[in-house]
């Protein structure tokens, strides 16, 4: 019996994802991907010593990792040395000197929300309980499920958890209920920034993030997070997948209402099915005819876009001891910041909010002896337009930010190494919309039932992953958003996760 054939548009972490689900369960599989290297956003950068993940750095959920690695036969532990972290990160506040560290140890950290305000310890432990529970019913009910009509959301087991669930207020004002001081309302919001929303668009829903982080934990593959693409590669390749780097999918084929194949290099590549996993906008506007595409222009200007972000790889000649392996800078202006994240006339943010990611606190192969690799991340607005002057400028800003509130004296002037990544670059090499840095934002009107599906509605055949469909942003969310992809081609329509392909 023939089998039959699946093109995927895009190496991406969801592209990868479903090459394995796929090529197990009998497909036979070929991954196109433009860039030269596998990962999409997820990618790898080696330059003098250094070894950078260009993107993903926080290794959350490992739950859904754990099962999704089950579904194809495989352990997790054959793949990935993961190591928890203690502190899970670090968070400093600025012209104070000060900073908390958040360890994943309930007690430890109600006695730190407790110092900052009395009595907040208890309110830690009465948050995080309904954020098991949120976590819980949304791995249940929300997550592991196709959505095609209202009613496949709102169903009566949904209903009856709604009002613990806080579907409908949004996370700042949840927040406040239990944490009156700014300082601790920024620590349970920040995780709203891994989803590109704000805590003040974003539906209280998203208050699960905090059981991840403070219950589940943090976690750290050795080698770097690029070391999951490798896994995921490897395992696609066992069921024959094949990838192709360096080719770029010029059309979609489309026939008499079916998908067909894909074009490259001129050439037709013949398929069954075609998946794509890149970005949406750029595959409905690019790749397909306009009577094939399921939104119009009008659609994508009314998006909401998660933000973009000034990226800095940093080789320095030495090591400092303020860093752990996460650190978080808040800014001061909480909802200014996020104005201007969201911003429909960008700039550069005033009061920016940044992270630090120094992974070789946890791997000393990552970064030569005595050597300390340093990874920034600036939210920045999508569609935000620069000089390299100007780039070069505030990158600079924000290395004398770094000196002074995370105590890296001199800094700039043990810099080694340094690479700029901006918007125009995810623009340029993720063809993303905008130069978003994660996709459509987590906001009420796109989440779940409201968020683009995995399924074209005009084009037979042709499907999507990744992202920008439910149910969302993140490596671990990617995971599920290809395992969605499964179930439908299969036709499950089970809220929860599979056991067996």
């Amino acid at each position: 019996m023939k089998r039959q054939t699946a093109v995927i548009i895009g190496g991406g972490f969801g592209g990868l994802a479903t090459a394995c689900l796929l090529s197990k369960a009998g497909y036979q599989v070929t991954v196109l991907e433009k860039n030269g290297q596998l990962g999409g956003r997820a990618g790898l950068l080696e330059a003098k010593g250094f070894t950078f993940d260009t993107g993903p750095s926080w290794y959350l959920m490992p739950d859904v990792f754990e099962r999704f690695f089950a579904l194809l036969d495989e352990r997790i532990e054959d793949h990935l040395q993961l190591v928890q972290l203690s502190p899970a990160y670090r968070v400093f506040y600025k012209d104070t000197g000060e900073h908390i560290d958040i360890t994943s140890d309930i007690e430890k950290d109600a006695a730190t929300f407790d110092r900052i305000q009395p009595g907040a310890g208890q309110q830690l432990r009465k948050y995080l309980a309904r954020a098991d529970y949120t976590y819980n019913v949304s791995m249940d009910r929300f997550l592991y499920k196709n959505y095609d009509r209202i009613s496949d959301f709102m169903t009566p087991e949904v209903l009856r958890a709604a009002p613990r669930l806080s579907l409908f207020s949004n996370m700042d004002r949840y927040v406040r209920k239990f944490f009156p001081d700014p300082r601790l309302q920024k620590v349970v919001e920040y995780p709203l920034v891994f989803l590109g929303a704000s805590p003040y668009n974003a539906p209280a829903l998203y208050s699960l993030m905090s059981h991840i982080d403070f219950t589940q934990g943090v976690f750290y593959p050795k080698g770097g997070m690029y070391e999951l693409i490798k896994a995921m590669v490897a395992i696609g390749s066992k069921y024959g997948a094949s990838y192709r780097t360096n080719t770029s999918v010029e059309q979609i084929v489309t026939k008499n209402g079916k998908a067909t194949g894909v074009v490259v290099g001129g050439r037709e590549l013949n398929a069954d099915i075609v998946i794509s996993n890149a970005d949406l906008h750029h595959t409905e506007t690019a790749l397909l005819p306009p009577e094939a595409r399921d939104h119009s222009a009008k659609y994508w200007q009314s998006r909401t876009l998660a933000p973009s972000a000034l990226l800095m790889y940093l080789g320095v000649n030495r090591q400092y001891s303020s860093l752990t392996h996460h650190n978080l800078l808040f800014s001061e202006d909480w909802n200014k910041n996020f104005t201007e994240l969201f911003s429909k006339h960008p700039h550069f943010p005033t009061d920016p909010s940044l992270y630090v990611c120094a992974p070789s606190k946890t791997d000393a192969s990552v970064a030569p002896k005595g050597h300390e690799n340093l990874f920034v991340l600036v939210p920045v607005a999508a569609g935000l337009t620069y000089t390299e002057k100007e780039l070069h400028t505030y990158s600079d800003r924000i290395l004398q930010t770094l000196e002074k509130e995370l105590k890296l004296p001199d800094l700039r002037k043990h810099i080694v190494y340094q690479k700029l990544f901006c918007v125009d670059d995810f623009a340029t090499q993720f063809n993303s919309l905008n130069g978003t840095g994660l996709g459509l934002s987590h906001t009420f009107k796109q989440t779940a039932i409201f968020r683009p599906s995995n399924v074209s509605k005009k084009v037979d055949n042709l499907y999507y992953v990744g992202a920008n469909v439910n149910p969302g942003i993140g490596l671990p969310i990617t995971l599920i958003s290809a395992e969605l992809l499964y179930k439908r081609l299969v036709k499950d329509r089970s809220a929860g996760p599979r056991t067996t392909l």
